[in-house]
């Protein structure tokens, strides 16, 4: 147990020295606001949170931040590659520590975004874009809802 927590805090440590090193990378200061917030959203792994749920997950650690501060948090580390935003309507706006090409399932009932591999999806027949434009990224969205039908 003790050998799994300082595991834990080690890779804890490692992502905040790599964020770090990437925000100065970017030319942004690695704020004690900015390092904490990383923290919290990359010692898990990949995951899908939205502004309000990695709030939450502050105050819960009792980090002085606002919402807003979370807000333009994740739109920065979005803009400099470390995030991925994806909206799935005009209201809910999550973002994925996984930048790599993937998809997502959003289970409506659970409000969550789950991985698909980018590889099964085949996204083909895709329309030209506008003359001096061009296609930066495809996000599939597949929502799902439990299914009612009984079997019988």
């Amino acid at each position: 147990m003790q050998d799994e927590m300082r595991t834990a805090e080690e890779r804890a440590r490692d992502a905040a020295r790599s964020l770090r090193g990437r925000l100065i990378a970017a030319g942004m200061r690695p704020t004690r606001q900015r390092v904490a917030l990383g923290e919290l959203l990359f010692r898990g792994g990949h995951r899908h949170v939205t502004a309000e749920k990695l709030y939450e997950e502050a105050r819960a650690a009792a980090l002085p931040v606002s919402l807003a501060t979370v807000y333009n948090t994740l739109h920065q580390l979005t803009d400099i590659g470390l995030l991925r935003e994806i909206a799935v309507d005009g209201a809910r706006v999550y973002f994925d520590t996984n930048v790599s090409e993937h998809h997502h399932f959003l289970i409506e009932d659970g409000d969550a975004l789950v991985d698909i591999p980018g590889a099964e999806i085949d996204v083909v027949n895709l329309p030209a874009p506008p003359p001096g434009m061009r296609i930066a990224r495809v996000d599939v969205v597949v929502r799902l809802v439990k299914d009612q039908r009984r079997r019988g």
